[in-house]
């Protein structure tokens, strides 16, 4: 990736030194001898003066006028960083963030003769305008596009690509307008100098002083010429939709005349003075292009990227110490003192670049400083297997393997897919909810040439979150183009096709940093259910990057937040920054996913990416997208760099991922613009299935072996339905209680991205697993899109996860989560009473009860949500108190009183005496206080005295030889108030 150089910038000023103009330079500036300081100073020759001349001298938001005219140009999004030092002249580095509008006067537009000097140098082939006379932004062959005369540096339109592109454009009747110069090649190396010349009815293009293409044409320059205060711009497009400018502009003069051939060649920068300019710039590119992961050359201890080529310019490498940095960059990491080396670049100018180079001798604790744990952890904690810094070899002992798993000594890799870069050291397994936080210490020993050191670290293991069941589903997407912040709606109730806009229907997320842009925003709820991750990409269409810059010069890096409620989004990196987690070569890191590996323990980040050759991206060959793919374990640091994920020799992007059984789904895109080897149809949706999630795929295969391998189950999945090219699948599996859900039931959905969005297929995870090559899912006559309506209005590629009821009301309230409401039963069986709570939402309960009576109090802790104490005597009622848990996520309770009664017992039988039935009840006492006991029946009642610990018996004569079973009332009471009541059955019995 190109990137600003390393050179002071100064600020805004008028430099001493000034480009001479034109006929008033007396002499050449000197050049020097090394080619690296001279500035952009025009040859004195006869030429007329210019109009006006942008030496890329500024002040504030003036790009200054040196003609002495006073005709400054206006910029708009570029500031003192988007200037750089060339060896003493300023060079306006246009990175498609901003633009200089011209102002009149400079050409006038009385006859067609006018004059465009423009110095430029890029790598970028896009849909982008160097240079532009004419106002008005509009769509192509509209008369809101204004008329106009461009010129395109390096063209990516069909017959122009890497070639200079240049119009002029009149519009007229249901025709455009434009006619285009014939193509005359591209840009020299380094920087290059373009000039048009309007004469007539001929406009001729001259690169570096040759005629490159002539035109003769038949439009009026009067007919360009605006009329209000801008005359044009400099790296701004009129046609809607095209990107900004990204080029190195080193110097622009304007003529109202036409210059003869003599007096363009005259006018120009020399090339020597290019030359020097160009060595100036490509030093500070070419260091930040070779630095790679190191923080500067005088503390390197990585390897170096030499790159082959940059900014156009070829270089050749050369050591002074190859056995300490190689010619390809190789770092010595066996040296044990600091190394010194110079590292020079010969470069196809002609000139010499150098750079000194001092090597770390690698550090032991420099392996250990780096390591980053977190002091509370609900994940697996990436205790590294290997130095980050220096590649120590590092193993963890644990003071408590239970709770965090130390490093396997036997931990061997697996044939197919990652292997754990943790080397099955650091699975948590946290305590239960209710349990409380762990403490554990980690003990890192590394070890480097013979060198051994240890480093402690203190972990509190948090306990498990509150599980409630899923009542509903959030949804996070993007808008559009225009509009490219993370929006968020989230459904009514338990029904999938119910989604309404949260935060009164405003951005969620913005972004103010990077790219400035949030795009395909996708959220995954954490292994254990209680905190969702948000990964999104970082890309601004919308800012004026056009695709081809957005892929080709794209960000490496991913956006991350996470949350418990889906409200409240913090940086996993609490950092205002994107994380970066793809390499140099790479052109762009689209739409990132996760899923939890079960193999891994970990989880697999996966993202769309471009690979150039080097970090100068500059071969044009094998640029197809495929996946890459990290490992994570707290979405805070990730393996790296990433590896190839899937790679087929098609382009292929946004792949989604679910489990179902033993096997892991895959949904991508084709992302050609046709079939694909055995994928049928561009621009769609395609399946397959494999256990091991890591698995590499280099060719797409109906009979590729699952168990090893990624199997293809379907392709075309959606266009034949929907009419529609299709992106950014999403995998969703229905809660149970859904109506659209008539068991194991899923959604998956489309983005119809030129169409409005999402559109959803209603399916089933058997007939997800079933699909293969000789019954596709796609061709099943149940596979069929689902109507319009009930997702959020214009959902770009996004997300949809299921939450529980207290996710769900806060992100519809957006307040947070608040405390659900709980009820508290209380029973009593003698002196022992239970007290039994349940969340009104269904889920867990962890906390306290308090149990009170009279002036007896007691607290105890709950056990799958009951909690039960024994009464002392002398309580005659006890109340529960259910006092919540610290994390206030269900709200205290209190029962009903119970009163408590008598412990008494009471039984009944009979005996024969002198041939009649006797009736004999015994009331035994259990209790600590004495008790007063009644007892009545047919045969007559007693009121007795039950001593504590006592039994009494009672005799009741019936006087008759047999009697038929019936019930005996049996009630107490003792002087605390506490009473007992029972009816005592006695059988049928006969004396005869």
């Amino acid at each position: 990736m190109s990137t600003q150089p390393s050179f002071t910038r100064h600020p805004s000023r008028r430099r001493t030194a000034r480009r001479g103009v034109a006929a008033s330079l007396a002499a050449a500036v000197a050049v020097s001898v090394m080619g690296l300081t001279a500035p952009l100073a025009a040859t004195a020759a006869e030429a007329p003066a210019p109009t006006a001349h942008y030496d890329m001298s500024h002040s504030g938001s003036a790009l200054l006028d040196v003609s002495g005219n006073g005709r400054n140009a206006t910029l708009s999004g570029l500031t003192d960083a988007s200037f750089a030092d060339a060896g003493g002249d300023e060079v306006l580095r246009f990175r498609a963030d901003g633009y200089a509008a011209l102002p009149q006067g400079l050409v006038t537009g009385a006859d067609n003769d006018f004059t465009v000097e423009y110095t430029v140098s890029t790598q970028t082939a896009a849909n982008h305008f160097g240079w532009v006379i004419g106002d008005g932004v509009g769509p192509w062959n509209t008369t809101q596009l204004g008329n106009h005369i461009f010129l395109s540096p390096r063209s990516a339109q069909a017959g122009y690509t890497n070639q200079v592109l240049a119009a002029i454009r009149v519009k007229s009747a249901a025709d455009n307008g434009e006619t285009r110069m014939p193509a005359g090649g591209g840009l020299n190396p380094g920087f290059t100098t373009l000039t048009m010349v309007g004469s007539g009815s001929t406009l001729t293009l001259y690169r570096d002083g040759s005629v490159i293409s002539t035109l003769t044409h038949t439009r009026s320059l009067s007919s360009i010429i605006p009329s209000g205060n801008v005359l044009g711009y400099l790296g701004r497009s009129l046609y809607q939709g095209d990107a900004l400018l990204r080029a190195d502009v080193a110097d622009v003069k304007f003529w109202d005349v036409a210059l003869t051939a003599g007096e363009v060649t005259a006018s120009m920068p020399t090339a020597a003075e290019k030359t020097a300019a160009t060595s100036a710039l490509l030093r500070g590119d070419v260091l930040a292009a070779m630095l790679g992961a190191n923080p500067s050359l005088d503390a390197v201890s990585s390897d170096l990227t030499l790159p082959a080529s940059v900014n156009g310019v070829s270089l050749t490498w050369a050591s002074s110490a190859p056995e300490v940095v190689s010619a390809s960059g190789v770092v010595t990491r066996s040296i044990t003192e600091n190394e010194s080396a110079t590292l020079t670049a010969t470069t196809s100018l002609g000139s010499t670049l150098t750079f000194e180079v001092v090597v770390l001798a690698p550090s032991v604790s420099a392996d250990l400083d780096a390591i980053s744990l977190a002091t509370r952890t609900t994940e697996n904690l990436p205790l590294v297997a290997k130095g980050t810094v220096n590649g120590a070899s590092i193993t963890w002992t644990s003071s408590d393997a239970a709770l965090v798993t130390p490093t396997d000594a036997s931990y061997t890799a697996p044939a197919v897919g990652a292997a754990d870069p943790f080397r099955g050291g650091g699975i948590v397994t946290r305590p239960a909810y209710g349990d409380g936080d762990r403490q554990v210490t980690l003990t890192a020993s590394a070890t480097l040439n013979g060198t051994t050191q240890h480093r402690a670290f203190e972990v509190t293991v948090a306990e498990m979150g509150r599980w409630a069941p899923d009542a509903g589903y959030a949804a996070a997407y993007f808008p559009s183009n225009e509009n490219e912040k993370i929006y968020q709606a989230a459904t009514t109730g338990n029904d999938f096709f119910t989604f309404t806009p949260v935060n009164g229907g405003q951005p969620v997320i913005t972004s103010t940093t990077d790219t400035r842009g949030l795009r395909d925003p996708y959220i995954l709820r954490s292994k254990d259910g209680d905190k969702y991750y948000m990964v999104a990409t970082d890309l601004c269409i919308g800012c004026g990057t056009g695709w081809g810059a957005a892929q080709s010069n794209g960000s490496l890096k991913i956006e991350v937040w996470e949350s418990t409620d889906l409200v409240n989004w913090e940086r996993t990196n609490g950092e205002n920054t994107g994380i970066t987690v793809n390499q140099p070569a790479a052109g762009m890191t689209w739409a990132p996913e996760a899923y939890w590996d079960d193999d891994l323990q970990s989880y697999v980040v996966f993202f769309a990416s471009r690979l150039y050759s080097d970090a100068t991206h500059t071969n044009t060959d094998k640029l197809y997208a495929r996946m890459f793919a990290v490992l994570t374990r707290d979405f805070k640091t990730f393996t790296y760099p990433p590896t190839t994920w899937q790679d087929t020799g098609y382009a292929r992007i946004d792949s989604t991922v679910t489990k179902i059984g033993d096997y892991y789904y895959r949904f991508t895109k084709n992302e050609e613009g046709g079939a694909a080897g055995i994928l049928e149809a561009g621009k769609d949706i395609f399946l397959e299935r494999s256990k091991v999630l890591t698995a590499p795929t280099s060719q797409s295969s109906w009979s590729a072996n699952p168990e090893t391998r990624w199997q293809l189950t379907d392709t075309r999945m959606t266009s034949l339905e929907t009419g529609q090219a299709g992106e950014g699948p999403e995998i969703v599996k229905l809660n149970e209680g859904d109506p659209n859900n008539a068991g194991d039931g899923y959604v998956m959905l489309v983005d119809n991205y030129a169409a409005g969005g999402y559109r959803a297929f209603v399916t089933s995870g058997g007939a997800i697993a079933s699909s293969h090559q000789g019954d596709r899912l796609s061709q099943r006559a149940e596979w069929t899109v689902r109507p319009p309506g009930g997702l959020p209005a214009s959902p770009r590629h996004g997300a949809f996860v299921s939450v529980s009821q207290g996710v769900l009301d806060a992100m519809h309230s957006w307040t947070g989560v608040t405390a659900v409401d709980s009820a508290t039963a209380l029973t009593a069986e003698g002196s022992t009473v239970t007290a039994e709570v349940t969340a009104d939402d269904g889920g867990d309960v962890a906390g306290t009860v308090t149990f009170t009576g009279g002036g007896w109090t007691e607290t105890v802790a709950l056990t799958d949500a009951a909690a039960s104490v024994t009464v002392p005597a002398g309580v005659g009622a006890v109340t529960a108190h259910y006092d919540g848990y610290h994390d206030g996520l269900v709200a205290p309770s209190t029962s009903q009183s119970v009163a408590l009664g008598l412990e008494l017992s009471a039984t009944a039988t009979t005996r024969c005496v002198a041939g009649k039935v006797v009736e004999v009840v015994s009331v035994g006492n259990s209790d600590d206080v004495a008790a007063t006991v009644a007892i009545a029946g047919p045969y007559g009642g007693k009121s007795i005295t039950v001593a504590p610990g006592k039994t009494v018996t009672s005799a009741f004569s019936t006087r008759l030889p047999s009697t038929t079973s019936h019930d005996v009332a049996v009630t107490g009471e003792s002087a605390d108030g506490r009473e007992f009541a029972a009816q005592v059955s006695v059988p049928a019995a006969s004396c005869g």
